[in-house]
Parts: structure tokens; C-alpha cells; sequence
């Protein structure tokens, strides 16, 4: 199975940055093949909704490094969102590619997926996340793709807060688990 792991934080240290590599080496202990692409450090420009692909057959009016992310995402058979909580959403680095999928649409919403969601946030109340899952709900329910497992890890403010959590363990068997 070709899984894509999209993270969203400008942290190459941080909380998510744990929990992806868990998540990573749980997938490759169990012989899946992994791409994980960090959208924090990448030229991605945001969707104009100006249509252009539309009009030229998925091609942006922007080229830059989406097109490396399209490539990946249209082979995938399962995508890991992996993102710390901002202002009780995805990061704008990973919200902006989100956003950018409208330019092959069809063809995403015409493959089998299944998608994942790994969050991360200093809050420790359970409500925290809600929007974030809402969200994550509503990308598979309009993709097509089957909403696969959550590790929403709250009270993890530094990679410090997960040393004694069961949140890298959990990561790690969502890997294993694809």
C-alpha cells in the first residue's frame, strides 16, 4: 500500500513532527511504502478560485511545488493529515493545500481513499478538536474517501508533553494499522 503523509507544521521539532514519524515507522514496519511531505517548507501558492484548471485540464495558473504533491496524492491509496492545532483548525500551511486538491477534483473524488487525521494541541479539553474533526468528516464525506483512525493528541504543547503519553504509541500503530 502506498500511503502519503501530508504534515502541516513549520516545526520540524515539534509535537506533529514526533507523531508523523511515528506514524511513519509504524507504516514501514509493516512493508508499506511512505512519502511524507512537509507543506510547511514548500513553494505552494493558495487556490484563486479562478478557475484555470478547470479550463485546462487540472493545470494551475500557479507552478510550483503542488504539482509534486498532486503527483503523490492521485497514486495513494490511503493519506495521513497531520497537523498541530491552530486557532482550532489545520495549519494555513496545510489548509492551502487542501484547498489546492479543487484542481483535480474529479479524479480525487473517482479514487478509492482512505483518510487519516494526526493533531496535536497544548489545550487539554476534549472540545478542543471538534472543528479540526468536523472538518476532517467533511473532506472524506465530499472526496468519497472512508474516514480512517484519529490520534488527537491534547495537552501536548512540546515533544516533552508526549514523553510519558500514550500519543506516539497510538501514532505508530495507526501506521502499522493502514
Amino acid at each position: 500500500m502506498k500511503v502519503l503523509i501530508l504534515t502541516g507544521s513549520p516545526h520540524a521539532q515539534g509535537t506533529t513532527a514526533l507523531l508523523a514519524d511515528q506514524v511513519c515507522v509504524g507504516a514501514q514496519e509493516a512493508g508499506h511504502e511512505v512519502i511524507c511531505i512537509g507543506t510547511a517548507k514548500l513553494n505552494i501558492h493558495p487556490c484563486l478560485g479562478c478557475y484555470h484548471c478547470r479550463n485546462y485540464d487540472g493545470q494551475c495558473v500557479y507552478d510550483d511545488d503542488m504539482k509534486q504533491i498532486h503527483s503523490q496524492l492521485l497514486t495513494a491509496d490511503a493519506v495521513v493529515l497531520v497537523t498541530p492545532l491552530y486557532y482550532f483548525g489545520m495549519t494555513a500551511q496545510l489548509k492551502r493545500v487542501i484547498d489546492r486538491f479543487f484542481a483535480i477534483n474529479s479524479s480525487l473524488r473517482n479514487t478509492s481513499k482512505r483518510l487519516h487525521l494526526v493533531a496535536a494541541c497544548g489545550d487539554n479539553d476534549e472540545w478542543a478538536m471538534d472543528a479540526l474533526v468536523v472538518h476532517f468528516q467533511t473532506l472524506c464525506r465530499y472526496l468519497h474517501w472512508q474516514e480512517g483512525e484519529k490520534v488527537l493528541a491534547i495537552g501536548a504543547y512540546t515533544r516533552e508533553d508526549l514523553k510519558d503519553s500514550d500519543y506516539p504509541m497510538l501514532a505508530r500503530k495507526l501506521g502499522a494499522d493502514l
